[in-house]
């Protein structure tokens, strides 16, 4: 339920309206908008009495939100979440952020080459796993603590972000530590114990999309990371299963604007998951891009074949170079603006 409150209502009134939202049991969110603000009544449980609202001063309407992911819905809020990194780099805004390296963290070497040449090609945040999910137990399951050590020399070296996953609860605050923004991977995407202590970490979440779950079923897991009181929720479409054996997954670019019509959260796109194939990549980056998609996120490694984990899928550092070429006439082409590469914190 949101209470819309006139325009130009005080912060008396709008302070009323959350006294009586609160003394009824549930929780109020205010909203502060461009017009006027709107206060969100969080856990209706259909027992409000909106009587008691609708008659405060500066009450405008109530509305109800039909939708069962409540807080994450334009119905709740209209307005593009713009969610702001501490390197200055906005994700959701008018620039598409792109957020590139290994698949793996491996070593000081391979980390930090390569995110020198990502940063300077233009991207804005580094990518690369600490924590490793992999479908056999005798698979490379990355470096653990030591692999976000790089990650954070190499944070300082080039001023890029870092997002790096968390694999499950334990290591939720070590990863919180380290990183930027908190991946939520593929197969956690209905860990419901770990969603909610993603929203308890106090980073940004980067939430992907389950490999057989609906859109639906996505925005509702972004729901419960929300719900813990972490607004700052990115929603990455990394491609569904499929019966079609020409890609590792169908990747689903519709569901860039159809999820951009349901939430206001931002849409991240993942074209190295999505297809599987180097070759690939760069077709549906570009496609991506010209979707809409807030920001890409991409498997580039120094030297693909040698690499731990996802070579295969893995552009090289030259190949990178060529695509983000690419990529800044397409963003020019409707609109856009891939987001500049930033200062390092140590010179």
């Amino acid at each position: 339920m949101l209470v819309v409150m006139r325009h130009g209502a005080t912060s008396a009134q709008i302070g009323d309206v959350v006294r009586a939202i609160e003394d009824m049991g549930y929780r109020a969110r205010p909203m502060p908008g461009a017009q006027r603000t709107t206060i969100g009544l969080v856990g209706n449980d259909g027992r409000v009495q909106e009587s008691r609202l609708v008659g405060l001063d500066g009450v405008l309407r109530i509305i109800h939100v039909s939708q069962p992911y409540k807080q994450v819905s334009r119905e709740w809020w209209p307005e593009d979440t713009v969610i702001e990194l501490d390197n200055g780099v906005k994700i959701g805004g008018e620039d598409v952020v792109i957020m590139a390296g290994p698949c793996s963290v491996e070593s000081r070497e391979q980390i930090l080459e390569s995110a020198h040449r990502v940063g300077a090609a233009g991207a804005t945040v580094l990518r690369g796993g600490a924590f490793k999910p992999r479908t056999s137990p005798y698979s490379f399951q990355g470096l653990g603590e030591e692999g976000l050590r790089l990650l954070a020399r190499a944070r300082e070296e080039t001023g890029l972000a870092i997002v790096t996953e968390a694999l499950d609860t334990d290591s939720m605050g070590l990863v919180a530590e380290y990183a930027d923004i908190i991946q939520i991977g593929a197969r956690s995407m209905q860990n419901y114990s770990l969603l909610r202590a993603a929203g308890r970490a106090g980073k940004p979440v980067l939430l992907k999309r389950g490999m057989a779950a609906t859109i639906k079923e996505l925005l509702l897991a972004a729901e419960y990371i929300v719900a813990e009181g972490e607004p700052r929720v990115m929603l990455c479409e990394r491609g569904v299963r499929n019966f079609d054996t020409h890609a590792r997954n169908l990747f689903d670019l519709t569901a860039v604007v159809t999820i951009q019509e349901l939430s206001h959260l931002p849409i991240v796109a993942d074209p190295s998951h999505g297809t599987g194939a180097r070759a690939k990549v760069g077709p549906m980056s570009r496609a991506a891009v010209a979707a809409g998609a807030d920001a890409l996120i991409l498997e580039v490694h120094p030297d693909p074949a040698s690499a731990a984990s996802d070579g295969q899928q893995s552009l090289n550092l030259d190949q990178f170079d060529a695509l983000m070429v690419e990529l800044h006439a397409i963003a020019d082409a409707i609109g856009r603006r891939i987001a500049r590469a930033v200062v390092p914190a140590h010179g």
